[in-house]
């Protein structure tokens, strides 16, 4: 799909990876929607973005009923960028059901929703994109991670189930799973190390996430080769890399993102 002149809703947008992505797809010639939770956060990201007619449409996607009311306030657009998130990080224990289902309103039924809204129209029009930022912890289980792990898992079957759907009828779909991310993002935000595994940049997401747009990719993995490597590995041997994940260095990654995001226990 050619990027110029589209309309392109983006949740999470003034987080470091949803800046990330606003820019590379304002590069390209695309009109913005930008979800957030702060009006006024979303008004400068628009005012700083190259091109014009970009707007805010806050929303807190926690709250019940949000994702149904954004896609109906942004209306017919070309392209839905599901960036938005929560860590959900911790030992399940740790968490009440209610902290639970906010954790699952957000990563999972948020973007599930707001793409049942959007793609019909998408459908008649014979035209669209629907992308998923989800994470290589869609692949590869970690500890303190059963929450956050069950979010990605979960939100990689359905975009790749929901492309087969809709391929057909020339809606993409496309799924961008990024590893650890540098300067941004919640391994950033956590002050986390890979656990000598590298990381990637936020650009590398926004060019991932236009990427995967306009070449109709299924799914595009963000990181050093060794991240992708061992998050591949995880598919074919879930017990070893269970077994690897859960040894000092993974252990002590897991426990700086969970007590790095305590927000995640409000």
């Amino acid at each position: 799909m050619e990027l110029s002149g589209k309309t392109a809703l983006l949740t999470g947008a003034t987080g470091g990876l949803g800046r990330a992505i606003a820019a590379a797809l304002a590069e390209r010639g695309a009109q913005l929607l930008l979800s957030g939770r702060s009006a006024a956060d979303l008004e400068a990201l628009a005012a700083e973005l190259p091109g014009i007619g970009h707007r805010a449409v806050p929303a807190d996607l926690a709250e019940p009923g949000a994702a149904e009311a954004l896609a109906a306030k942004a209306g017919d657009v070309d392209i839905l960028v599901a960036n938005a998130g929560l860590p959900g990080s911790g030992r399940l224990a740790d968490f009440t059901p209610e902290q639970v289902t906010r954790a699952l309103r957000v990563n999972l039924e948020a973007p599930m929703l707001g793409a049942q809204a959007l793609y019909p129209a998408m459908v008649e029009r014979g035209s669209g994109h629907l992308v998923f930022i989800a994470s290589l912890a869609g692949k590869a289980p970690s500890p303190r991670s059963s929450l956050y792990n069950a979010t990605k898992f979960g939100l990689r079957g359905f975009a790749l189930a929901l492309r087969a759907d809709l391929g057909p009828k020339g809606v993409g779909v496309s799924l961008i799973s990024p590893g650890f991310i540098r300067d941004a993002g919640m391994f950033a935000d956590a002050g986390a190390s890979s656990a000598g595994l590298g990381t990637g940049r936020p650009e590398q997401v926004g060019e991932a996430v236009v990427g995967a747009i306009e070449r109709d990719r299924a799914e595009v993995t963000v990181g050093p080769l060794r991240q992708r490597a061992l998050a591949h590995f995880s598919l074919a041997a879930p017990a070893l890399s269970v077994r690897i994940q859960s040894g000092s260095a993974g252990q002590k990654a897991a426990k700086a993102i969970a007590e790095g995001h305590p927000e995640d226990k409000r």
